[in-house]
């Protein structure tokens, strides 16, 4: 596989990754007053978190014309690794030692599958 679709595939995670973080700012921004259906629709984090999944979307259907799934797919995994990092920089939440162990086994899996 070539380097460029391994940056590509990384960033299709990354971009995941980001998305999920949007959704759960989305999540709190839910809370207040005036109707539900009015807080979803004026949702910015919901709305951007949209555009960056669709984004990915496209990235990986583009990536899937070159790479086989069973090679692609496991970059995928690289968003259980990203997310919870994420949470602790950005939302603050908690990283705990269980999480780093996991995040590294899922790591050298992926690394393991990309290998040709």
């Amino acid at each position: 596989m070539s380097i460029q679709n391994v940056v590509l595939l990384a960033m299709n995670a990354l971009a995941l990754s980001v998305g999920q973080v949007l959704f759960k700012l989305a999540a709190g921004a839910l809370e207040g007053n005036g109707s539900l259906l009015t807080r979803v629709v004026f949702n910015k984090y919901l709305l951007a978190g949209l555009v960056v999944y669709c984004v990915a979307t496209g990235l990986w259907v583009a990536l899937l014309r070159q790479v086989p799934l069973s090679v692609a797919y496991p970059f995928v995994a690289l968003a259980f690794v990203l997310v919870p990092l994420m949470g602790h920089w950005v939302l603050g939440e908690p990283l705990r030692w269980q999480t780093l162990v996991g995040a590294g086994v899922i790591f050298a899996g992926v690394w393991i599958s990309g290998i040709e």
